[in-house]
């Protein structure tokens, strides 16, 4: 998010997509909108992931989601949004519905278990023909426990390719 300067939680991110057999490119801190947009165009990715710790995510999400649901190619790219998205504290409904409705595929507000962004991810449809390398995969004393399947990649900050 462009506002966002935090980094660690987008390391976070990137780990959690990984350990999940998902490739991802991390695009840092402070993207500008065009930056997002533009990078997301040319990475073609499975899954955008926005991620906000400063408390600005939910205003920040309802300015970029109408440029990247612009885009021919990113209309159906399943797009979430999370982390602390406002300053008035996690689980305002009228929040999560707002950014819904905006065009977000899902909301993973501070406090929500990662397990529900691990099954968002879980859920997600593998695109054709792509098959998790053997190089990727986490070691055994490392990984979570995954179902083997096809996977898709991601990018954080955040898109999935």
């Amino acid at each position: 998010m462009a506002s966002d300067s935090h980094t660690w939680n987008l390391v976070f991110l990137q780990l959690l997509l990984e350990e999940l057999g998902h490739r991802v490119t991390n695009l840092g801190a402070c993207v500008p909108d065009e930056l997002l947009v533009s990078e997301c165009r040319r990475i073609e990715p499975d899954l955008i992931v926005l991620s906000s710790v400063n408390g600005h995510g939910y205003h920040d999400g309802l300015r970029v989601i109408p440029a990247l649901r612009a885009c021919p190619e990113l209309a159906a790219t399943p797009t979430v949004i999370g982390g602390k998205l406002g300053i008035a504290g996690s689980g305002d409904p009228e929040r999560q519905r707002s950014l819904l409705a905006a065009g977000y595929d899902g909301v993973f507000e501070e406090g929500r278990s990662v397990a529900d962004f691990r099954s968002f991810v879980g859920a997600l449809p593998a695109p054709a023909g792509r098959v998790l390398p053997a190089d990727r995969a986490m070691p055994a004393d490392r990984a979570l426990p995954v179902t083997p399947r096809t996977l898709p990649a991601v990018t954080a900050s955040g898109v999935l390719r």
